[in-house]
């Protein structure tokens, strides 16, 4: 590989909430016993050096000793465009499209407050990403739940039947799209990404679509904008994309929204600069422009490989060792959600109790119940695979086969 994947830079006192709040914050795994180091897989942040092309586009601009106001640049518009259509197919994209958000959930909340009052309803679909969750209800949105089913091919599909039926109880005319989907790692293929427009249309629902792991998919799988798909699908619908998963980005703050139709975009613009929080970083803006650079397309591609390559090793492991223990190997994304309710029992414990046992031997996997998994953990694979071998031969030896 032309890029190093093998070695985990050193994030301890670094700014990295994935390692330093470990037995500090209480939303954090605590802390492991002695003779144990952390492997974090909670935070969905990589434990791999970024892109070289990106810390040498902040290193070139930080060489610039003036950090005043500025506009978004011509070249960082232009690698946004190219990156769309390159990677996505996407065509007719022009600037005018394309706003800044502070972060993809700061740019959520100023759609909902451009489509909806506090109070309304809002169609998701669970499992549920918890920053979904947060969002909603902080801002005083009532969440309405349309369950993912797995298939008997272990795929997860949307209930078009349930989502109709739960559209028309609720009154709800916001959705929020999850493509691909976090925390299930469902990579939507083109006719049930038109089959969820044509309901949301039928119901004047407008929609929200989350495409910030669309960089992380399978080699061989193709990602399908949501916009693309029809052109009323272009018209009523806020996509929100970010280099953050991609590139390991999300201290610098910086992602972006496209939006077609005029109205819907200047009500959103209008609801993003009321609290004057939706400016951009300097830093932000160079650190996209190199993730988006032809050096950055080719890290991306390896970054691809060297997941999926994590998430066959993981899914292996699971199947062929934890006895009990049910995952579905995700298409996109680089977490893997496995259901533990078989092993916890017939070994008569409680998710609690096999949360702290993982924590206790330095495994930093994440308690999946506030993603709407009722006996679900959440695994970030984004690491060194000698740090995941580490990881699953802990888990092997002391949580699910202790010996």
């Amino acid at each position: 590989m032309q890029f190093d994947f093998a070695t985990a830079p050193d994030r301890r006192g670094h700014d990295a909430l994935a390692i330093d709040s470990i037995g500090i914050d209480p939303t954090a795994p605590a802390a492991p016993r002695a003779g144990f180091d952390v492997i974090p897989m909670w935070v969905a942040d990589m434990a791999f050096k970024t892109c070289p092309a990106v810390t040498e586009a902040i290193g070139r601009r930080l060489a610039q000793p003036h950090f005043g106001y500025f506009e978004p640049s011509e070249e960082y518009l232009s690698a946004i465009l190219s990156w769309q259509r390159d990677r996505n197919g996407v065509v007719g994209l022009e600037p005018q499209h394309v706003g800044y958000e502070n972060g993809v959930l700061g740019g959520l909340v100023s759609a909902l407050a451009a489509l909806a009052s506090p109070g309304d309803s809002v169609l998701v679909h669970s499992p549920t990403y918890i920053g979904f969750t947060k969002s909603i209800s902080n801002a005083g949105y009532r969440i309405v739940s349309s369950p993912l089913i797995l298939d008997e091919e272990g795929v997860w599909r949307m209930d078009f039947d349930d989502m109709e039926r739960r559209l028309v109880e609720s009154r709800a005319h916001v959705a929020v799209f999850c493509s691909p989907h976090n925390p299930c790692g469902r990579v939507w293929e083109r006719a049930e990404i038109e089959h969820a427009m044509e309901v949301y249309a039928a119901h004047d629902v407008m929609v929200i679509s989350d495409e910030i792991w669309s960089d992380i998919i399978r080699p061989g799988l193709v990602h399908t904008p949501t916009q693309s798909v029809s052109d009323d699908a272009r018209r009523r619908t806020v996509a929100l994309y970010a280099p953050s998963k991609t590139f390991s980005l999300a201290g610098l703050v910086g992602s972006y929204h496209i939006i077609y139709d005029d109205y819907l975009r200047d009500r959103v613009d209008a609801c993003a600069s009321k609290s004057h929080y939706n400016m951009m970083n300097v830093l932000s803006m160079h650190a996209l422009m190199g993730a988006y650079s032809e050096e950055g397309r080719a890290w991306a591609d390896e970054l691809r490989a060297v997941i999926a390559e994590n998430v066959d090793r993981a899914c292996d492991v699971i199947d062929e060792r934890f006895d009990g223990v049910d995952v579905v190997r995700p298409q996109g994304t680089y977490m893997i959600f496995p259901d533990c309710s078989a092993w916890c029992a017939r070994h008569g414990k409680t998710l609690d109790e096999l949360l702290a046992a993982g924590w206790d031997v330095g495994v930093g996997w994440q308690d999946g119940r506030p993603f709407h998994g009722a006996c679900n953990i959440r695994l970030n694979l984004a690491l060194p695979a000698a740090r995941l071998e580490e990881a699953l031969d802990r888990l092997d030896r002391y949580v699910f086969n202790p010996r």
